[in-house]
């Protein structure tokens, strides 16, 4: 199986937060859990921009799509 190309630090700095393993374990534990039925991008802890980019990444199965899942896993407590 082919590794994805970025990791969760790659993605909390495309979306131009601390990246740091405590900050990114910071961020998770503050905005969790993110319930079932709200979709990743519409969490209220995006701005904008943010959410945009997430949104499209999942809607392209772009490059970030992988590491986004292992986000929106992570924030539900999967």
């Amino acid at each position: 199986m082919e590794q994805g190309i970025h990791t969760i630090r790659d993605l909390f700095a495309q979306l131009g937060l601390q990246n740091s393993d405590a900050e990114i374990a910071a961020f998770i534990k503050a905005h969790s859990p993110l319930p079932d039925f709200v979709k990743l991008a519409d969490a209220p802890c995006w701005t904008e921009s943010q959410a945009t980019f997430l949104r499209e990444e999942l809607a392209e199965d772009g490059d970030w799509a992988e590491v986004v899942d292992q986000l929106s896993a992570a924030l539900r407590g999967c």
